[in-house]
C-alpha cells in the first residue's frame, strides 16, 4: 500500500475536487486513481457500496462520502481549519456544504452535467430537452439564495477558504462545461466570489478538471503528472459502462 493516502475518483467530479482542495489546505499529499464510477470494475463495489466517488484509502481504512472524508481530514491533520472557529458560522458552513452536496448536486451535476455531458458519452442516451429546460428554470431561485449568503469580499466565512467554499464552488465548473454560468449582472456577489475561488486551492484543481473533461477516459490517468497530480498504484477501472444503485435513470 502506498505511504500516501489514495483518493479514488476523477477530479472532474466536484466531490473529488472538494476533498483534494481540503488536502491542499492541510498540506496532505495524496495519490489519485482517476476512475469514473460508471466505469468502475467489480472490485470497486468492495470499496464503494453505492459506486460513488470519492473513496479515501489510507492503510486499512476505507472511507466514503466527501463530507465524511473532509471531516476525517480536519480531525486528523494539523494546519488551517476547514471550518470557521465561531460556532454559529461553523453551523452555517456545514449547512451550505450540505446544500451544495444535495441541491446544487441535484441540479448542476445529476440533472444537467450528467445528463448532458456524461450520459450520452457513456450510455449513448441523449438528455430529454424538456427535462433540461425544467431544471434550468429552477436555477435562478437557487442562485438567488446563494447570492443572499455570499459576502461582497473574501470567502464565505472570512478571509480564508474552507470546506463550504469548496463544496459550493466546485459544481459551477461542471455547469460551465455544459454552458450554464452565473450572470454577474443579476448575481454580482456570487459571480465575483466564484472568480475569487479560482485563486484559491480549488483553482488548480478546476484547471485540471477542464483538461481531463476534454481527455478520453482511458488517457486521463497518463495526464495526471502534467497537471501536478500523482497517479495511485491501484486501478479500479472497468471496461463496460454500468450504472450504480444511486445513478439517476
Amino acid at each position: 500500500m502506498s505511504p500516501r493516502p489514495i483518493v479514488v475518483g476523477n477530479p472532474v467530479s466536484p466531490y473529488v475536487r472538494k476533498v483534494l482542495a481540503a488536502c491542499a489546505v492541510k498540506g496532505v499529499a495524496v495519490e489519485i486513481d482517476p476512475i469514473t464510477p460508471f466505469l468502475g470494475a467489480d472490485a470497486f463495489d468492495g470499496i464503494s457500496p453505492l459506486r460513488r466517488i470519492p473513496v479515501w484509502i489510507e492503510g486499512d481504512l476505507i472511507l466514503n462520502d466527501s463530507t465524511v472524508i473532509g471531516e476525517y481530514i480536519e480531525e486528523t491533520r494539523p494546519g488551517p481549519s476547514l471550518w470557521p472557529a465561531d460556532p454559529v458560522h461553523r453551523a452555517k458552513a456545514r449547512w451550505l456544504e450540505e446544500y451544495a452536496d444535495t441541491r446544487l448536486g441535484e441540479l448542476l451535476i445529476w440533472k444537467l452535467f450528467f445528463r448532458l455531458a456524461l450520459q450520452p458519452r457513456l450510455f449513448g442516451v441523449d438528455a430529454d430537452p424538456a427535462e433540461t429546460e425544467l431544471t434550468k428554470s429552477q436555477l435562478p431561485e437557487t442562485f438567488d439564495y446563494l447570492e443572499s449568503v455570499t459576502p461582497e469580499a473574501g470567502y464565505l466565512f472570512g478571509p480564508e477558504t474552507g470546506l463550504a467554499d469548496f463544496a459550493v464552488a466546485a459544481p459551477f465548473l461542471n455547469a460551465a462545461v455544459i454552458g450554464v454560468t452565473v450572470d454577474p449582472a443579476r448575481w454580482p456577489r456570487l459571480a465575483a466570489w466564484l472568480d475569487r475561488m479560482e485563486t484559491s486551492p480549488l483553482g488548480p484543481l478546476n484547471d485540471a478538471a477542464r483538461v481531463l473533461v476534454r481527455t478520453p477516459i482511458k488517457a486521463q490517468r497518463d495526464r495526471l503528472p502534467e497537471l501536478g497530480l500523482i497517479a495511485a498504484p491501484c486501478d479500479y477501472r472497468g471496461e463496460a459502462p454500468r450504472r450504480g444503485p444511486m445513478t439517476p435513470s
